[in-house]
């Protein structure tokens, strides 16, 4: 059977509270049966105190043992239901009230008013005056806490405890109940947040925003909500995108291999060509799609080997010299000699996509110049342009999987970035991008320099993405 985790926590306050006032009960009941004790004993101390003191008293008043006047003291000496036997001081019974016509009754009389508790042992109480022993007094009084009406005092207390243990456990339960739904509230407010948004309700959203650990579960919840009702809307607008990339070279495929078919056209190089420009744009957004899915899957697999960063800069500067002179746009290089531990072919992809980008997005007659230099124990690549830069609200996405900017033109599929930083941080390194909208924008690739040898095969985490398989070439 399902139960809430308020019904779990109401029943740990209640447990707590129960244990507490039982353990509590227990406390005073020992420490009151212990001073109730104690309390009895010093009476019955002071009871034989008087006792010698009204002895002693009665031997001076009287100028030696006067059996007459001791009689007097019977009430006192009976009056706990005791015995009494007094003894002078050459041992020989004085006064044995006991035995008396009048005090035997009085005894018994006491003894059936106190409950008739038993009687503890005979003991010796001296008769001092004036410093001189004069007489003993042999007492016998009833134990301490076996009387009746101690027993039922004490079971009295007992009982005012275990009502007050009760009491205690039940506002415990009440307030378990009260306080954990109140605690839990924003536990079921998550929960149900959760729910709907696991249920298709995007805009759902947690509304606690106390300043607890609940109140972060809600802020991360809802920037969760926030990041995947994002990564929707840019998958529907990257579909969208897709299928427009894709509509328009499968449209004039189609219309120029059915005007060759229908001998409306002549085969010629100039038609060839155009067809071999639609086929290549078509590669190269169906390569950008297996590139995602590899990342999406399995991860990209990198084979690690010493690289001469500067030599696969300049071949990607070489091939794309074509296209940035076709674009009327000037590519300018500076590059050190640096090496670095990486995967060739992911270290070109890196500085392809970067030179890809920034030709997207400088129009003609802007610059873009690529540079590499060695900062202490890393290799520095840069990719700068004087194109239409990046809006300040939009560089915190511009790494983001199907991220375009509100007022791109260019095609693409948006996710050559996100290659870019997935690939750098596989291979150890960081990618950061700085941006003045009109005056250009410049991307940094830091990765460690080579340094001592790579083990044979491990796993590189990726930022923000899936776990990279690399193992080292020979």
């Amino acid at each position: 059977m399902r139960r809430s985790f308020a019904f779990r926590l109401a029943a740990a306050f209640a447990g707590v509270g129960i244990a507490a006032a039982a353990l509590t009960v227990i406390l005073v009941n020992l420490s009151f049966g212990s001073r109730f004790t104690g309390y009895l004993q010093s009476q019955q101390r002071l009871r034989k105190q008087q006792l010698v003191a009204a002895l002693a008293d009665s031997y001076t008043r009287m100028n030696g043992w006067n059996v007459t006047n001791l009689r007097a003291l019977s009430p006192l000496a009976f009056m706990d239901g005791g015995t009494l036997r007094l003894l002078d001081a050459s041992g020989r019974v004085v006064w044995a009230p006991s035995e008396s016509d009048l005090a035997g009754p009085m005894a018994a009389m006491h003894r059936q008013m106190m409950g008739g508790g038993s009687l503890g042992p005979e003991q010796s109480l001296p008769i001092t005056v004036n410093g001189t022993t004069e007489g003993t007094a042999l007492v016998r009084l009833p134990q301490s806490g076996v009387l009746p009406q101690d027993l039922a005092f004490q079971a009295s207390v007992n009982r005012v405890l275990v009502f007050g243990g009760i009491s205690a456990g039940l506002v415990a339960l009440l307030l378990g109940l009260l306080l954990a739904r109140r605690a839990t509230r924003p536990a079921r407010d998550l929960a149900s947040a959760a729910q709907a948004f696991a249920q298709g309700d995007r805009s759902r959203r947690a509304e606690y925003r106390g300043a607890d650990e609940f109140g972060d579960m809600a802020l991360s919840f809802n920037a969760m909500a926030d990041t995947v009702e994002e990564e929707d809307r840019l998958r529907r607008t990257f579909a969208g995108d897709v299928a427009h990339e894709i509509r328009t070279p499968l449209a004039i495929l189609q219309s120029q291999i059915e005007a060759l078919q229908d001998g409306v056209t002549e085969v010629s190089p100039t038609e060839l060509e155009s067809l071999h420009e639609e086929t290549l744009r078509l590669r190269r957004l169906v390569g950008d799609l297996e590139t995602l899915a590899s990342a999406d899957a399995a991860g990209f697999t990198l084979a690690m080997e010493p690289v001469e960063l500067e030599a696969v800069a300049q071949e990607v500067t070489r091939e794309f010299a074509g296209p940035f002179e076709a674009g009327g746009v000037t590519l300018t290089s500076g590059l050190q000699h640096v090496i670095v531990d990486g995967d060739p072919i992911r270290l070109r992809q890196i500085a392809a996509n970067l030179l890809s980008n920034a030709l997207k997005f400088t129009p003609e007659g802007g610059k873009v110049r690529i540079e590499l230099e060695r900062e202490g124990d890393r290799a520095v690549l840069s990719v700068s342009d004087t194109g239409v830069g990046i809006p300040p609200d939009e560089i915190p996405h511009v790494f983001d999987r199907f991220f375009r900017g509100r007022d791109v033109r260019a095609g693409g599929s948006g996710i050559g970035l996100t290659v870019v930083r997935e690939l750098v941080s596989a291979q150890g390194g960081e990618v950061g991008v700085s941006s003045e909208p009109g005056s250009g924008t410049s991307f940094t690739v830091r990765i460690p320099v080579a340094s001592s040898p790579l083990p044979t095969s491990f796993t590189a985490p990726s930022q923000g993405g899936p776990s990279l398989r690399v193992r080292r070439r020979r």
